[in-house]
């Protein structure tokens, strides 16, 4: 049975992403800073510490078996406004989201290539393609890792290796306060379908691109209710 690492598998979306996973019969070891009793295999890891990082992939390995595919979930939003952005704010935002996917990526590669085979796929934002006010770290975060996707689907392709993105935009997570504005009724009228995506159904982009779009690398998904057409 294929193995899969997804990181941020204690957040709403990631335990989504988990459990459509185990559905398509794959066995997932999750990564978070808390326990993922969900997953088959849990690493409490801080993915901003190489050593640490690399250490669990080790661990989820031998428990699992070779691991061919991998969802970057990690990471974290704040707002605010562009010149109370600090230097440390910044790289700091830049580290969880793209640098976590390099060091997961960096430690799984190489197996991938020598199986010729195995998937990958980022969990990016709307925000990289859109833009938003107060957002512009985490933008720049995730614009980064969309940039990241498709230069390693270019490079990998020939080993059989295929690496695509999801960019959801606002989901009904936890991560989404009561007061937030995108959940203002004015906002969801605005929107196409009128309701905001849920964390099955950007789960199931995820599926499709790690189990079943053997013909598709290098692109982006956008479950984001028609807000970024």
């Amino acid at each position: 049975m294929p193995a899969v690492i997804v990181t941020g598998s204690g957040g709403g979306m990631g335990r989504a992403i988990v459990a459509r996973l185990q559905h398509r019969g794959l066995r997932v070891a999750g990564f978070d800073r808390a326990p993922s009793p969900e997953a088959d295999h849990s690493e409490i890891v801080d993915l901003t510490d190489a050593g640490g990082t690399a250490a669990a992939v080790s661990r989820a390995s031998a428990a699992l078996g070779p691991i061919d595919g991998f969802v970057s979930a990690a990471g974290h939003y704040s707002s605010i406004p562009f010149t109370d952005v600090t230097d440390a704010e910044a790289a700091g935002m830049l580290d969880v989201h793209l640098g976590a996917f390099f060091r997961v990526a960096q430690a799984l590669l190489p197996g991938m290539i020598e199986r010729e085979h195995g998937s990958i796929v980022a969990v990016a934002s709307e925000l990289a393609v859109g833009g938003g006010e107060r957002d512009s770290h985490y933008a720049a975060a995730k614009g980064a890792v969309l940039g990241a996707v498709r230069s390693l689907a270019a490079e990998v392709a020939p080993a059989g290796v295929r690496v695509n993105a999801v960019a959801p935009g606002p989901t009904d997570t936890p991560m989404l306060p009561s007061d937030s504005p995108w959940r203002d009724p004015e906002y969801l009228r605005a929107l196409p379908t009128r309701a905001l995506a849920s964390p099955d159904e950007v789960a199931r982009c995820v599926e499709f691109l790690i189990c079943s779009g053997t013909f598709v690398t290098g692109e982006t998904l956008h479950p984001n209710s028609g807000a970024v057409i």
